[in-house]
């Protein structure tokens, strides 16, 4: 940190390091980059990271996940919110008309595969047992199936099984890696109950009533993940069109949990594992969403953006792939990750599983889907706000180049760009100057060493 410091070029170095909101995991790369005009032949603006500290342009990680760094998830979460939130009130190309048509915020959850310590509330905030049985007995494996232990917020059996042996810990890996077809198959019972309710075909659906949504998947304490999401119905056309008068915010509650009772996935079958229908849980929860009642759009916008930048660390699993040379005992995660991290690896090596995928998921225990996705015509996109605060960082700092810049719209410019990876992440000592010159938390001191990437 002192030799960092004490360099002739830290002042430059820290600024770099603010402009990048004090990204925890900065790419580093070398290169140049030539603005030529294609008629002369002049060069407009040359740029290379000589110029840059060490000569090498650090740039943000641009990760979703807190986690790994909370400056780049925290870019993340605010655009999920502005996704959302305008697919709710307009903007972003959404018109506020949107406001007026019914929408509901859902979640659904996965069935029970074995009881769990939980922190259970009642409504005045009074905790309870948290599985308080008379005369429950013992499981097969002589552990009592009762627990009366009122369990406080940070407690680390929140999510543990009661008997670890007689979990279905094949279950629960099995329906993480089914999560996402349940979802699609959801949508579209959805769509079928809406078009039966109207006394429509679902072709004909398309031309009276437009299905849009935004959902996000966030892990429960016992490994599984759930769906919150946000369904709207719209005309015709999207967020535009007025929905026909009969698709009401009644009708969609009801083919919501027709929907979600109905659909169910089969689970490939494999020497000792026989196929099993999987289905979304008992516990489906719907709320209408209202500009001025109990659930307003900031609250749901906030609450999906939130667990958008999170993945299954409140576990106890890791936030990395699950290398080849790991050994699964020594793993630094809680004993039931271990173990559902093992049953990954183990049905990761049957054949007739090998479309799930579960070896090089397990280390999120078997869910290999988007964490936050959205219809097309819900509202705009991550990219579209990307692109947007790129054109305006641009616009607040025009390159100044050899007498030709700005450049209008009608200006030609060839662009040669050489860039060469060597690698991410910072040293302990820079580590600790990012968090002191942004505020940002110390990131986990485990910078990433990767080889040199070739030239692109």
């Amino acid at each position: 940190m002192a030799a960092r410091f004490n360099r002739a070029d830290f002042s430059a170095w820290a600024a770099r390091t603010r402009a990048m909101g004090g990204c925890a995991q900065p790419v580093h790369l070398r290169g140049r980059v030539e603005h030529i005009d294609p008629l002369t032949g002049e060069v407009l603006h040359r740029y290379s990271t000589g110029r840059e500290p060490g000569g090498v342009l650090r740039v943000a990680c641009k990760t979703r996940r807190a986690s790994r760094c909370p400056s780049c998830a925290e870019t993340y979460r605010a655009d999920t919110y502005q996704l959302v939130r305008a697919g709710l009130t307009g903007g972003k190309g959404v018109p506020e008309t949107v406001t007026a048509h019914p929408a509901a915020f859902v979640t659904l959850t996965a069935p029970s595969f074995g009881p769990v310590h939980a922190r259970r509330e009642k409504p005045g905030g009074t905790v309870t047992p948290c599985h308080p049985r008379r005369n429950a007995g013992t499981c097969p494996h002589g552990r009592s199936l009762s627990c009366t232990m009122r369990h406080g917020t940070d407690d680390g059996r929140l999510g543990e099984p009661l008997c670890a042996d007689c979990y279905d810990y094949t279950g629960s890996v099995l329906f993480n890696a089914l999560a996402p077809e349940l979802w699609r198959r959801f949508t579209i019972a959805l769509r079928r109950r809406l078009a039966k309710a109207a006394g429509l075909t679902l072709r004909e659906l398309g031309d009276a009533l437009t299905v849009s949504f935004a959902k996000v998947a966030e892990y429960q304490r016992r490994g599984v993940v759930h769906f919150h999401a946000v369904i709207r119905l719209d005309g015709p056309g999207g967020p535009d069109a007025v929905p026909p008068a009969w698709a009401t915010g009644d009708l969609l509650a009801d083919a919501v949990h027709q929907a979600a009772a109905a659909v169910t996935v089969q689970s490939p079958a494999a020497p000792g594992v026989p196929a099993r229908s999987l289905a979304w849980g008992t516990q489906v929860d719907i709320r209408a969403i209202t500009a001025s009642g109990q659930l307003t759009d900031q609250a749901v916008a906030g609450y999906i953006a939130k667990y958008a930048t999170k993945a299954a660390e409140c576990v106890g699993t890791l936030d990395r792939r699950v290398r080849a040379t790991d050994d699964v005992a020594e793993l630094p995660v809680t004993a039931h990750a271990r173990r559902l991290i093992a049953e990954c690896l183990r049905l990761g090596a049957l054949e007739e599983l090998a479309e799930l995928r579960l070896t090089d998921w397990a280390h999120m225990l078997g869910f290999r889907g988007h964490f936050s996705t959205k219809s097309r015509r819900y509202s705009t996109t991550l990219g579209a706000l990307r692109n947007a605060r790129t054109a305006h960082n641009q616009h607040q700092r025009p390159e100044i180049t050899t007498g030709r810049l700005p450049l209008t719209e009608e200006d030609q410019v060839l662009v040669i760009s050489h860039w060469r990876y060597l690698g991410q992440g910072l040293t302990p000592g820079e580590a600790l100057l990012t968090a002191a010159l942004t505020g940002q938390p110390l990131p986990p001191l485990d910078p990433i060493n990767r080889t040199q990437g070739s030239t692109a």
